[in-house]
């Protein structure tokens, strides 16, 4: 099997001749495979160029990360966090797990997750040994059961007894029963999306370790009923103080299964390939939302991912209809009111000294400016990552604007650091907003 692995923006050769292919390449076929997965994507566009393109003699990365797997090959995208950092693909990859760790709530701890993260495999042998070890533990601890309503045929009789089938069915039979009861069993919802996921990844894993503890689980689900993945009960589950458990492992085979804001994928008609991506954009603001809750827990602010929904023009006359909606990516509030709106952006700041605008696009500015006015926000900020090129220090340089009070900044969080620096830096941000905002009334 052909694995490559390749950051955002990167390439990867493609040998479409005769004879050896090198080492760092998948031949036509092989390309073709991985361009067709990426192009069924719920996240690509109607070519798919927005997560790869193909060059012919190779293929280039867009702004994505994750696992694309087809049949005898895969190309594993990892974040270009910082192109000037001489970091191997192990550390990055240990980000990645962590990113996805907080983003998407999946509470894998960081020991394990992290120790597992820095081997040499890829995300996807990470993700599902990670899957497969802790639904091996909580299925040795014992699988949740419901009672579930039987129709069986006895020769004694046991709980009720079904008039018309007896009648029908067993008229001239006096040793048999047809007989209706409620039994303690195994095969909930639940389950059958746990047994489906156990399936779908036991074709995917490569290490014999992980294919032996899917195997496991497999005899451990025996009794559990198999449904294709396109007809799973997704909403019959009921994740509860008894199921509490569980609540990670759900959402991890959502991760497998389910096409979510994860924007996971696979073949439902010959379950072929599996892949797993991840807009860059949309992970960083995920793990910042998920961390800015953590740096304000302690004071008295609140804060919302996705909200406001506040438009900007209303069209003139009687019943006009309002236009141009926003999703500020992280507001900020205090008793209702608006702090500070963050816009988090996946992309390299600038300090070059003769740039004044430090390479911030003039769009952003001006979504940044509407922001202002339309929360009555009097401090919104453009958050960055934090790279070498700017130096030791994080970035933070603040602009007034023209005709108001409101000001915007501009900073970089330093990602290197780990989830503790990044939650202190976010306080550091957050905060003092709060008080200036307290202080104008």
């Amino acid at each position: 099997m052909t694995h490559l692995t390749i950051h955002e923006w990167g390439r990867v050769g493609v040998h479409n001749g005769s004879g050896q292919v090198p080492e760092r390449a998948f031949t036509r076929s092989e390309a073709n495979a991985i361009l067709t997965a990426a192009r069924s994507h719920p996240l690509a566009n109607r070519a798919g160029t927005n997560i790869l393109v193909d060059r012919y003699n190779e293929i280039s990365t867009q702004q994505v990360v994750g696992v694309i797997a087809a049949p005898g090959c895969s190309l594993e995208i990892l974040p270009k966090i910082d192109a000037e950092a001489s970091e191997d693909d192990e550390t990055v990859r240990t980000r990645l797990v962590a990113m996805l760790d907080v983003a998407l709530g999946l509470k894998l701890g960081d020991g394990q997750a992290l120790a597992m993260a820095r081997q040499k495999d890829t995300l996807l042998d990470i993700l599902i040994r990670l899957f497969a070890d802790r639904l091996l533990v909580e299925a040795r601890r014992g699988l949740p059961r419901a009672y579930l309503a039987q129709h069986q045929d006895l020769s004694a009789l046991r709980g009720r007894l079904d008039i018309i089938r007896q009648f029908t069915h067993h008229a001239v039979r006096q040793d048999r029963l047809a007989c209706r009861f409620d039994s303690l069993m195994p095969d909930t919802p639940l389950l059958r999306i746990m047994k489906a996921c156990v399936l779908m990844l036991r074709r995917h894993a490569r290490a014999i370790e992980t294919q032996r503890r899917l195997d496991e689980l497999r005899f451990l689900l025996a009794e559990v009923s198999d449904v294709p993945v396109g007809a799973l009960p997704w909403a019959w589950v009921r994740i509860d103080r008894t199921s509490r458990r569980w609540e990670t492992l759900y959402r991890m085979a959502k991760l497998f299964l389910k096409r979510e804001w994860q924007r996971t994928n696979h073949d439902a008609r010959g379950g072929q390939g599996i892949t797993l991506l991840f807009a860059m954009n949309d992970l960083f603001e995920a793990y910042i939302a998920a961390l800015a809750l953590r740096a304000s827990r302690s004071s008295e602010l609140t804060v919302h991912a996705q909200g406001g929904l506040l438009y900007c023009l209303i069209e003139e006359g009687y019943g006009g209809r309002r236009r141009f909606q926003t999703t500020p990516d992280i507001l900020i509030k205090r008793d209702g009111q608006t702090v500070m709106v963050i816009d988090t952006k996946w992309k390299r700041i600038g300090r070059n000294p003769e740039d004044a605008k430090r390479g911030v696009s003039q769009a952003d500015v001006y979504q940044m400016m509407a922001y202002a006015r339309l929360y009555r926000c009097p401090e919104v900020m453009l958050l960055y990552p934090h790279h070498v090129g700017l130096g030791a220090e994080a970035l933070d340089a603040a602009y007034g604007m023209l005709e108001g009070n409101e000001r915007l900044r501009i900073a970089s969080v330093d990602l290197v650091l780990g989830e503790a620096a990044v939650v202190e830096r976010l306080a550091g941000l957050i905060l003092p907003a709060m008080v200036r905002r307290m202080a104008t009334g």
